[in-house]
């Protein structure tokens, strides 16, 4: 089983009216040439918690951090913050759990590790640890 420090959140950067999941984002990544959808959790409009990859498969979300994390997408972001309430009770639901599972993992988003991303669109560690 491979180590998890981090848990980094990630936006799908489509519009508040498009409602997507794993398949769709899994086509995407295919057809950038991935073998399977790159994030390991998404997280739809309504709230719902869909798997991707296994926990113990490395990641294809953050060039570089991918060894150690485990990559949580949700839907949405485009063209800034457009998150359901739901998605984000979701989210902070996921994140104890996998707490509890991982008890020193930290929660960071996307744009923490490249400059250039504005996903997530807003401050993980404000809605975590403010």
């Amino acid at each position: 089983m491979r180590e998890i420090d981090r848990i980094i959140v990630h936006c799908a950067y489509t519009p508040a009216d498009m409602d997507i999941g794993v398949a769709e984002i899994e086509r995407w990544h295919k057809d950038r040439g991935w073998n399977q959808v790159g994030y390991h959790y998404v997280i739809r409009r309504d709230g719902t918690v869909e798997r991707g990859r296994d926990e113990g498969v490395q990641g294809a979300h953050v060039r570089g951090h991918n060894h150690d994390s485990i990559g949580v997408c949700l839907v949405g972001g485009k063209p800034e913050f457009n998150f359901t309430w739901a998605q984000l009770t979701a989210l902070r639901n996921l994140v104890y759990e996998l707490q509890d599972r991982h008890p020193n993992i930290t929660i960071h988003g996307h744009n923490e590790f490249d400059a250039s991303k504005t996903c997530p669109t807003f401050n993980t560690r404000e809605l975590f640890y403010a």
